[in-house]
């Protein structure tokens, strides 16, 4: 009994200091700043309103979702059924692209929801939603909401 919960212990502290080593050894997690931001949008005949951007990152990957109480969506919208499409405009020139078809249901009157949109980011990049758009594929119906005034706080930069 003593020989196998030696066995036990010594199993438990070697997984630990593996564990440990990989932490040491594992790279850094990249990070975005700001966090989240907001900008005002003008969708035409669909309305108008403040919307929120919510940024990750993950080395080259980025991930946005974009979410407003503001901007409603007029019929019930299933899960997963939103096309999106956003257009961030790059410091120095050009534009990225991230999108994505992921979405929760939202309620006929409810706040718009779409993400998280991917794209793919360089370390440095400086990223504003002004000029920018986002597109809405929403049962074949194309809604374009264009950004009315540069993000707050200011533009995201990826690591």
């Amino acid at each position: 009994m003593k020989h196998s919960r030696k066995f036990g212990i010594s199993a438990a502290a070697t997984a630990g200091a593996l564990a440990l080593a990989g932490l040491a050894f594992a790279p850094a997690a990249a990070a975005v700043a700001p966090g989240a931001a907001t900008v005002s949008a003008d969708c035409g005949i669909y309305g108008s309103g403040e919307a929120t951007l919510t940024a990750t990152q993950s080395g080259t990957t980025a991930t946005i979702t974009v979410t407003s109480s503001e901007i409603t969506t007029p019929v019930a919208v299933e899960a997963n059924t939103v096309n999106s499409t956003l257009k961030m405009s790059k410091a120095g020139g050009g534009t990225v692209e991230f999108t994505g078809s992921s979405n929760p249901a939202m309620p006929a009157g409810g706040g718009v929801n779409s993400g998280p949109l991917t794209g793919t980011v360089a370390s440095g990049d400086t990223l504003d939603a002004f000029p920018g758009s986002v597109t809405l594929v929403v049962m074949g119906i194309n809604v374009t909401c264009n950004s009315t005034g540069a993000q707050a706080p200011g533009p995201f930069v990826f690591d």
